[in-house]
């Protein structure tokens, strides 16, 4: 017997992985037909150390996907059939990555499968949003055009992305500058001028010891304290995979006064867009949540909208049910209300998320406007700091002549 893994899709289109024992591959492909599964994928789980083919990666950006999804929707509502559609896109990929993902979602497409079957094989690329947004356009015969609204959703959530990596370039520049200035001074310059104090024989004011123990200090351990940053880093980040640390360390951000607000607000912004927009395309509350639910980077805010679900499910309003939780702000929950009673939800969840969208972009701009100056500032004041504890003793020795 042999142990096989495999990567499927069941009737609903749901993509699942797992591994079975079967005497060959055939009877391995043979059994998982008889569940009624579509393969994508099986080979043998143990490889042999000089072959081990390996599962596709995913090599097709994020910007790819917001323009592939762009040219689809163009031309299904030019009037294009969905596969003739996919051979066109495909012709034209100058990429080969994408033009490979296009292929194979054209050839599941022309096997009979529907688009939602198709990308649902392709869960490393399309995310469950993006899925169920096509399930929903194709139920309610409007591919086209939630195409459309799903390309300006990826769109807006890659542009945020952009705008917030292109603020973070010129501070991290200036702090890698001057680190490496400080750096400098206190493994060279500094150094040079321990021998001469001491020939000197000049009292040395308090700072001017610390700078020079400091910079001795990093002249004959740094390279380890260079590794013991490094491994504390790494421990860091290998306990931040434990998910209850994980859990407390997000929940302690959600409390803390100014960075809680923030997040908080980014938070509820990618929730109400999420929620809203799969509503606006008939897909049910409990199916949105969970789908919102993943949405969330957050794991305490995840966790309060795993409980919300919960309790919607139960009968409970959405607006009692996030108040309940404690991490909504108390806005997002009464404008939620008002959504229920006017039974226009998905259009106050759209606003709601314009709205706190519109407010942590505001709150981000402030932040790093303040952020140059205050950088400069602290590093113009450490390198003053060192200046002056090595002029202090020269300036006495001077005074003394």
């Amino acid at each position: 017997m042999t142990l096989f893994r495999y990567h499927v899709l069941d009737r609903d289109g749901r993509r699942s992985s797992g591994q079975l024992q079967a005497a060959t591959r055939d009877k391995a492909i043979t059994q998982l037909q008889a569940y009624g599964f579509l393969i994508l994928e099986i080979r043998p789980a143990v490889a042999t150390v000089f072959f081990a083919p390996p599962f596709r990666k995913t090599e097709v950006s994020a910007a790819e996907v917001v323009r592939f999804t762009q040219q689809l929707a163009t031309l299904l509502d030019a009037g294009q059939p969905l596969e003739s559609a996919l051979a066109l896109l495909a012709r034209q990929s100058a990429k080969r990555p994408l033009r490979e993902l296009i292929g194979r979602l054209q050839e599941c497409v022309k096997g009979g499968g529907s688009l939602s079957i198709a990308i649902a094989s392709e869960s490393s690329i399309f995310s469950n949003f993006y899925l169920s947004l096509v399930r929903a356009g194709e139920a309610a015969g409007m591919l086209a055009q939630t195409l459309v609204q799903l390309s300006h959703y990826l769109e807006r959530a890659q542009s945020q992305r952009g705008e917030l990596v292109s603020a973070l370039i010129y501070p991290a520049f200036l702090v890698a500058g001057v680190l490496g200035s400080l750096v400098l001074l206190m493994t060279y310059v500094v150094p040079q001028f321990v021998p001469i104090f001491k020939d000197l024989n000049v009292a040395l004011p308090l700072i001017t010891e610390l700078i020079l123990f400091t910079g001795e200090s990093l002249v004959q351990w740094g390279v380890y304290l260079v590794l013991l940053v490094i491994l504390g880093s790494g421990w860091i980040v290998r306990s931040l995979r434990d998910p209850s640390r994980r859990l407390r360390l997000d929940a302690y951000l959600l409390r803390r006064r100014v960075l809680g607000v923030f997040l908080q607000g980014v938070e509820t912004a990618r929730f109400a867009l999420t929620l809203g927009t799969l509503l606006e395309r008939k897909v049910t509350l409990l199916s949105g949540m969970t789908i919102a639910r993943q949405v969330a980077s957050n794991r305490a805010f995840q966790g309060g909208l795993e409980r919300a679900a919960m309790q919607t499910k139960e009968g409970v309003s959405l607006s009692d049910a996030l108040e309940q939780t404690g991490v909504f702000p108390e806005l997002a929950v009464q404008m939620i209300r008002v959504g229920e009673q006017t039974g226009k939800m998905s259009g106050l969840l759209l606003k709601l998320a314009d709205i706190y969208d519109q407010e942590t972009q505001r709150t981000l701009k402030r932040f790093m406007a303040a952020l140059v100056p205050i950088l400069t500032l602290v590093m113009t004041a450490l390198v003053a700091v060192i200046m002056l504890a090595i002029m202090l003793p020269l300036m006495s020795l001077t005074s003394n002549i």
